[in-house]
């Protein structure tokens, strides 16, 4: 496999992030980012590359000192199932660390990739996130 580059995401690569993201909003895999919304993930979104073209992304929201999330996860099609999604997480649950956020959470219909990450439905002391829709 060619070389695989992790780093922050810039806002001159917002425009390859919006196109990168496009298939995966289609598929109802994420959901719709504004450009508002990307610059806003771009302090703590990170990137994988492969000669320049994006095959991963990952962005950590800081909610509080508390809590933060795991958002927008995607990884290539071709390249699912190779380690840059676990290693996109592993840099968010760092990032988190650094910024001394005591919780990180995700929000997916892929429980199994995060368990698989160290993810779980509780934390000590029996914590869960319970939730309620507002809307269909």
């Amino acid at each position: 496999m060619p070389d695989i580059i992790y780093r922050h995401v810039d806002f001159h690569d917002l425009d390859q992030l919006a196109e990168f993201i496009e298939p995966f909003v289609a598929a109802g895999k994420l959901l719709p980012r504004t450009r508002d919304e990307l610059e806003e993930l771009v302090r703590n979104g990170f990137l994988a590359e492969i000669d320049g073209e994006i095959v991963g992304f990952a962005a950590l929201e800081v909610y509080s000192r508390k809590l933060s999330e795991i958002r927008s996860l995607a990884v290539a099609p071709r390249l699912q199932g190779t380690g840059i999604g676990r290693e996109l997480v592993r840099i968010c649950v760092d990032r988190a660390r650094e910024l001394n956020v005591l919780e990180v959470m995700a929000i997916t219909s892929s429980e199994d990739f995060f368990r698989s990450c160290g993810f779980d439905f509780t934390l000590p002391g029996e914590k869960k996130a319970l939730f309620i829709q507002t809307r269909d």
